[in-house]
């Protein structure tokens, strides 16, 4: 695997404002570009793909702003499905049940690092 820094560490408050980074889908012969994001939760660093498991839109109403006013879960800005930081599963909403795809990560050296799998390739950070 190959670690790509995201951001650095200090990037990232827990429950605040995520960073969004752009990734390309290609294991399935898809060559559309995708955007992912990374957050601080329970002191924690998690990323998913920006894509709501109910349609496939962004999630965040501002650009890094995932969680809701609480910063205890991840919202979709527009259809209010509500999502688990620490799983990606939908708690609310109407993808009940289903989960936002996870982006593998790690945090060291006071940076978060993606661990670029075959199926993803990052264009940009």
């Amino acid at each position: 695997m190959n670690d790509i820094v995201i951001c650095a560490s200090d990037a990232l408050e827990d429950g605040g404002k995520g960073v969004r980074f752009t990734l390309t889908t290609d294991a399935k012969g898809n060559t559309g570009h995708n955007v992912g994001f990374v957050v601080r939760y329970d002191g924690k660093v998690y990323a998913y793909l920006n894509r709501c498991a109910h349609v496939p839109i962004e999630l965040d109403w501002i650009e890094g702003e995932f969680f809701d006013s609480s910063g205890l879960y991840l919202m979709c800005a527009t259809h209010g499905a509500i999502y688990e930081p620490e799983t990606g599963y939908c708690v609310g909403g109407p993808c009940r049940g289903q989960r936002l795809q996870a982006i593998s990560v790690i945090e060291k050296d006071h940076f978060v690092y993606w661990q670029a799998r075959n199926d993803l390739n990052i264009v940009s950070a």
